[in-house]
């Protein structure tokens, strides 16, 4: 597979060999290189695309995410952002996002606590708290700001019918801004797509 710098060197090779070989070139280029389209005797990429199913609710869940397709979208990816299941959290006007340190081995804590004392009333509220503290003590965005930067970046926000269904969600509980639509929206978005992601 070529770079995409290659596309260059192959435009100035077609500039040469405009008259001859012209669409030998350009049916080579569109076999061997996904990003590349041809139109009549020109050559152009595809635009970049990227689509993450986000099915975690939690607080540490709902970063990677966000983080990912508001980087992408200053990348000029168009991104498309499926929330099914527990994700569909992350799109609650309201957010009461925790984090549970049972079952959660690799997350750093002062002391090293046994799995029994993590199970123990007001853990989850505990490392939430710890969580949030060094989240605002390392300047990271919130989730709400995430999720305006996102929009703002006209990224596409489908939260899953189904499960909005399934657990009774209201629509005048979630953000503004997004679609309603089950998986074949979803398939529809990640055909195309140069990358997709599942969290």
């Amino acid at each position: 597979m070529f770079p995409l710098p290659w596309v260059g060197w192959a435009k100035a090779w077609m500039f040469f060999l405009k008259v001859n070989d012209v669409k030998v070139i350009l049916t080579l280029v569109a076999e061997y290189h996904p990003y590349i389209l041809v139109q009549g005797d020109s050559i152009m990429t595809t635009p970049k695309s990227m689509v993450i199913i986000a099915s975690q609710g939690t607080l540490d869940w709902a970063y990677p995410p966000l983080i990912l397709a508001t980087t992408a979208a200053a990348l000029d990816y168009r991104v498309s952002m499926f929330y099914t299941f527990y994700g569909l959290q992350v799109l609650k006007k309201k957010l009461d996002l925790r984090l549970s340190p049972l079952g959660n081995p690799a997350m750093p804590m002062p002391i090293s606590l046994p799995v029994l004392m993590q199970a123990l009333p007001g853990m989850e509220a505990m490392a939430t708290a710890m969580m949030r503290k060094k989240l605002l003590s390392k300047g990271v965005a919130s989730i709400q700001t995430l999720r305006e930067l996102a929009l703002e970046s006209d990224v596409r926000f489908i939260a899953c019918q189904m499960t909005v269904d399934l657990f009774d969600m209201a629509r005048d509980d979630l953000i503004d801004g997004i679609e309603y639509a089950g998986a074949t929206s979803f398939f529809e978005a990640a055909e195309g797509a140069t990358i997709t992601l599942y969290t």
